[in-house]
């Protein structure tokens, strides 16, 4: 469920119409799947089955991300179990915390709906969580002004708000946003004589494989 697990071997491997025995069998690859995933979690987020703060078709994007720590806290009425670290998403872990590498990493699966994704999330919550370095890794809008969070701070207006930027995050968010402008990564990878070969005995056909190096 978190997003980073349709987004990681993307980032370098371009797999669009590119087939293994499994994929073959359902008709489909793994891009379009990863295309779904992106399209599930905003659902997910218009559906906000927990009531979360701001959740919507502009504002999602659950994956493993910072938190505000390892707490109980009432929120809405209810007592909410938030944590520091967590890999969330919406079938495993939900606590309220967005992480915008899940979003704006999936720009080449979906860019319809994470570019207005990305101009809201500047737009709604501005240099609070977007700084020096681009988006922080993480934060939650449902988290209450009056209370103390393990890391990170408290934003008037905003909610909890990370201070950290994780490498492993920033590093998908330009590759990403690179693959979709211009495919670079992938255009790279695919002269990879040991990418090819790889991709080859794990069953892959179809596509870009089909064609010289």
């Amino acid at each position: 469920p978190p997003l980073f697990g349709h987004q990681y071997s993307h980032l370098w491997v371009d797999f669009r119409q590119i087939r293994d025995r499994y994929m073959r069998a359902h008709d489909l690859d793994y891009f379009e799947n990863s295309r779904r995933a992106t399209y599930a979690q905003q659902a997910y987020a218009i559906a906000n089955p927990d009531g979360w703060s701001d959740y919507g078709a502009n504002v999602w994007g659950l994956t493993a991300c910072d938190g505000p720590g390892d707490m109980t806290l009432t929120i809405h009425e209810k007592p909410r179990e938030l944590h520091g670290y967590a890999a969330r998403g919406m079938a495993s872990y939900d606590d309220g915390t967005l992480a915008p590498t899940a979003m704006v990493s999936s720009l080449p699966f979906a860019p319809e709906i994470v570019l207005p994704g990305i101009r809201e999330l500047r737009r709604r919550y501005g240099a609070p969580i977007y700084r020096e370095y681009g988006f922080v890794d993480a934060f939650n809008p449902s988290f209450p002004q009056t209370a103390h969070a393990a890391l990170g701070t408290v934003v008037p207006g905003v909610g909890w708000v990370d201070v950290d930027y994780l490498g492993i995050d920033q590093g998908p968010i330009l590759g990403m946003i690179e693959n979709h402008r211009s495919g670079l990564i992938w255009k790279v990878m695919r002269k990879s004589a040991y990418l090819r070969r790889a991709l080859a005995r794990a069953g892959f056909t179809g596509g870009w494989l089909e064609a010289k190096g």
